[in-house]
């Protein structure tokens, strides 16, 4: 049976805290503060209350599918909000208010790929646009690892994939380790992943690595600046 998480008041922290229990615990608890919503508490666990002092980030974004690989470089300048994206050899720049039929390809390579940077941040910034709930006592579908899970729905309109839903597995210290995307909400998965090997840049915890089960598909960052 499903059992939502419980919002436990702390005055004295704005964190989330998991519950100290015994070692063979079935699975994560968290304590909540009323300050922040859960949403905004998971995301400040991957450095999200640090992301106010970014100005600029810029990533390249790998697929290696079997014995192919492709790549695509970004650059999202935040006071502007202009992204530039090079692949293939050509430079393409624009300011993301601009965006028309001629754009949204690109555009939509650019969400999909923030996306993957950055999917706990998204928690906040499209908390407006989805129906969201958690469920304790789940096991991760790669690791078996037990786990707590975030599922969020977006809505049937607007975006580049309206009605897509996502499984979002956290750790003991609420940190996402796996995620399964459900294109259209439909029950089963179309790609399930890790999320690994997280690294520090200026404050941000993003994790640099995904690959699913079978160890044929890797999705990875490299050259990420954060000024």
């Amino acid at each position: 049976m499903k059992k939502m998480l419980l919002y436990a008041v702390s005055a004295a922290f704005l964190i989330i805290s998991c519950k100290e229990g015994p070692k063979n615990a079935s699975s994560p608890k968290m304590e909540v503060s009323e300050a922040k919503n859960l949403l905004e508490l998971l995301a400040d666990k991957h450095g999200f209350e640090n992301w106010k002092q970014v100005e600029r980030i810029g990533f390249t974004f790998n697929v290696d599918r079997d014995t192919s690989h492709n790549e695509r470089s970004w650059v999202w300048d935040l006071g502007n909000d202009r992204v530039t994206r090079i692949a293939g050899g050509d430079t393409v720049s624009y300011l993301r208010s601009e965006v028309d039929s001629a754009l949204s390809r690109v555009d939509a390579g650019f969400i999909n790929d923030k996306y993957w940077l950055l999917a706990p941040y998204q928690w906040v910034w499209d908390q407006q646009s989805f129906t969201h709930e958690f469920q304790e006592d789940v096991v991760a579908p790669i690791s078996g690892d037990p786990a707590f899970k975030l599922t969020i729905t977006y809505g049937q309109e607007g975006g580049y994939t309206p009605g897509d839903a996502y499984d979002f597995y956290l750790d003991r210290d609420s940190v996402l380790r796996e995620w399964a995307y459900r294109k259209g909400n439909q029950p089963e998965p179309s790609l399930i992943s890790t999320w690994e090997s997280y690294e520090d840049f200026r404050g941000l915890s993003i994790a640099t690595m995904h690959q699913n089960a079978e160890g044929n598909l890797r999705l990875y960052f490299t050259g990420i600046r954060v000024e």
